[in-house]
């Protein structure tokens, strides 16, 4: 074994190796997040051609990488997924490369440079597979293969021209789609500098000729800057606002944002794993990250000892460090001049991409420096194992809100089997991590109105909790237009249209309904966001005798065993349409299957069935029970109770739970 030594040629199995260990185990149970919903829902229902002018006003170069992809891989959450998956191997690939033609005598120090790139712990959004692959990482790996062609040319001018023709084509295919990468073109002349100081000596003579090689690209750089600046200031352009005039880039804020910077992507990222599973040491996606961890840090280290790798010059880690240093804080230029957040965890580390180049050498800079150099592949197999081990339990983040979605899309099918268009869906919040409001609209809009053939979009879905008080929804009260630009479609409608919904962090959703007291039971228990909405809500644009609803798979998944949110659907929906038998009979089903709510308020259409159906008895047993469970449900099984007195004249019959539960009478 001490014998076996590994070539330069078996790099790219280590790339696809840490490829897949970081981002092909969770596969099956991943799927679409965030804005990938909309733009599945372009490719399947308008068509690729539509991302042309669906990014006319965002990033009108990033349209025909969308409609190239997306003709290519069908609108199926798996297949993305693993596309994901080789875009991220092929991200390492070029990498390699690049940097092998900056440095190539030392292979094995641009390996763990590419490696540490492609498990970057800083990034978590890779599985918001649809839009990142084409939003950012194409771009990227683009760019990247700019940067290598650049050094061949450097390094073998011979070749000039055709070099050229590649680094200049591949920087503006990298460039122009996306403002990512803005900040990133001075590190090209860096590495310039780095090959020409090896062939020129004297300072000024190797400034000369470095900027002779560069001046092709600081055109392109200038003229895409000049085309941004145009375009921001068009009428065209709808997405951020630019902060390049106001405080956000002056010297009393630059200078935190950029030591935030450095100190996320350069030093904090690598390690907070050791901080997340420390919350949470038992649990499963905590030991397998750590399984993870380990099985990285034992094949990479056998791997790097054992790789044959010709020592170049001293000073690598020296260059490495400076220019890693330089390109994390350049690469916090674009997303702070948008006036947005370097959060880890979170939707915004996405601009850790532009970051990421940097952070990689940076890091591998300190480990070339550890004196010992026999230490030097093992610290780095651990920090690459550690990155691994992050991927994972992110990966796993990512698979729990999968799960969550796919609940909450069956719930709708059984709680909502058909839906009138133009409605307009109100809540306050969703318990999803990676969806907001108008990214669930797109799925929405698949379930509801596959086959529309009218104008516009069929259906929106709006948080309260942000949405009110601004231009998209002025206030709670009926008769309001509604007006929403999405993508090249527009929802109109108004909120007299609107249906209210609530989904529970732990529990099923639910249509609230003025009609049977909601706005009373929920007011003080819910934010007011939420319970000053319910009066608009009119549940019978609900077609509540339309046939069984079935999920279309892909992008959907299977229907999932009849637990007990199968059982509460199928009674609201009973409840609405006035089927006052069918609800005792799925009770006592659910019953029969040992399921239970987790919320005592799912107890009440089933209270409301027993009193309608004429089993009183059955339904004051069960109002104790949901009480003894929750004593904080008495005001709602006082509303249930009295609403029943006053609309059938039984107030003897309703005299005993009113006066137990202490209701008013």
């Amino acid at each position: 074994m001490k014998s076996l030594r590994f070539s330069d040629k078996t790099a790219p199995f280590a790339i696809l190796f840490i490829s897949i260990l970081c981002y092909g185990l969770l596969i099956p149970w991943t799927g679409f997040y965030w804005d990938d919903w909309p733009f599945a829902r372009i490719a399947r229902f308008l068509g690729p051609g539509n991302f042309i002018p669906a990014f006319h006003g965002f990033r009108p170069f990033l349209g025909p990488i969308f409609a190239v992809t997306t003709a290519l891989v069908p609108p199926h959450p798996a297949l993305w997924q693993t596309f994901a998956l080789v875009i991220h191997f092929l991200a390492g690939l070029a990498a390699w490369w690049s940097l092998g033609h900056i440095w190539p005598n030392h292979r094995r120090q641009v390996l763990i440079a590419a490696l540490l790139l492609l498990a970057f712990p800083g990034y978590s959004q890779h599985w918001v597979a649809l839009t990142h692959v084409n939003q950012e990482w194409i771009p990227f790996i683009f760019y990247l293969l700019s940067f290598g062609f650049t050094a061949r040319l450097v390094r073998h001018p011979e070749d000039s021209r055709r070099d050229t023709a590649y680094g200049l084509l591949l920087m503006v295919a990298g460039l122009f789609p996306t403002e990512y990468f803005i900040g990133l073109e001075p590190l090209r002349f860096l590495f310039i500098f780095v090959i020409v100081a090896e062939q020129v000596g004297g300072f000024k003579a190797r400034l000369v000729r470095s900027l002779k090689y560069w001046w092709p690209y600081l055109l392109i750089w200038l003229l895409n800057a000049a085309w941004l600046a145009y375009y921001y200031r068009s009428g065209d352009y709808v997405s951020y606002d630019l902060a390049l005039t106001n405080s956000a880039l002056t010297a009393g804020r630059l200078v935190p944002a950029m030591l935030e910077a450095f100190w996320k992507a350069g030093l904090y990222a690598w390690f907070q794993i050791l901080i997340l599973v420390g919350r949470s040491i038992t649990a499963p996606s905590t030991l397998v990250s750590l399984v993870l961890i380990l099985v990285a840090f034992a094949a990479l280290a056998f791997y790097l000892t054992r790789l044959d790798s010709t020592r170049g010059p001293d000073g690598w880690a020296r260059q490495a460090i400076a220019i890693g240093a330089i390109g994390i804080l350049l690469g916090r230029v674009p997303s702070l001049a948008a006036g947005l957040p370097l959060t880890l965890q979170s939707s915004y580390d996405r601009f850790m991409i532009s970051l990421m180049l940097g952070a990689c050498l940076f890091a591998a800079g300190l480990l070339e420096s550890i004196r010992q150099e026999r230490l030097r592949p093992y610290a780095a197999a651990l920090l690459i194992g550690l990155a691994v081990g992050q991927q994972f339990f992110n990966a796993n983040i990512f698979r729990r809100d999968w799960a969550r979605q796919q609940e909450i899309y069956w719930q709708f099918a059984w709680r909502i089997p058909a839906l009138k268009p133009y409605t307009l869906l109100l809540t306050d919040q969703m318990p999803l991590d990676y969806e907001t409001d108008l990214s669930m609209t797109a799925p929405l809009n698949w379930i509801y109105g596959s086959d529309f053939e009218g104008e516009g979009l069929p259906y929106l879905l709006l948080y309260t909790e942000k949405r009110l008080g601004g231009v998209t929804l002025p206030a709670l009260e009926r008769g309001r237009l509604i007006t929403v630009p999405y993508r090249t479609e527009t929802y109109h409608g108004t909120t007299s249209q609107a249906l209210v919904i609530y989904v529970p962090p732990d529990g099923c959703l639910r249509v609230l309904d003025p009609a049977f007291g909601d706005d009373e039971i929920y007011k003080g228990r819910k934010p007011r966001v939420l319970t000053d909405a319910i009066p608009l809500s009119d549940p019978s644009r609900i077609e509540a005798d339309a046939p069984d609803l079935s999920l279309p798979r892909p992008p959907f998944g299977a229907e999932p065993v009849h637990a007990w949110c199968y059982f509460y659907e199928k009674a609201e929906l009973a409840r609405q349409g006035g089927d006052w038998k069918a609800i005792p009979q799925l009770a006592e089903e659910a019953a029969s299957r040992g399921y239970a709510p987790r919320d005592a308020l799912e107890w009440l259409p089933f209270i409301e069935g027993a009193i309608y159906s004429g089993s009183l008895g059955d339904a004051k047993a069960l109002s104790r029970t949901a009480y003894a469970s929750d004593p904080r449900i008495r005001k709602a099984l006082c509303v249930v109770w009295e609403q029943f007195s006053r609309d059938t004249g039984l107030k003897q019959a309703a005299a005993e739970p009113l006066s137990e539960f202490g209701c008013r009478q």
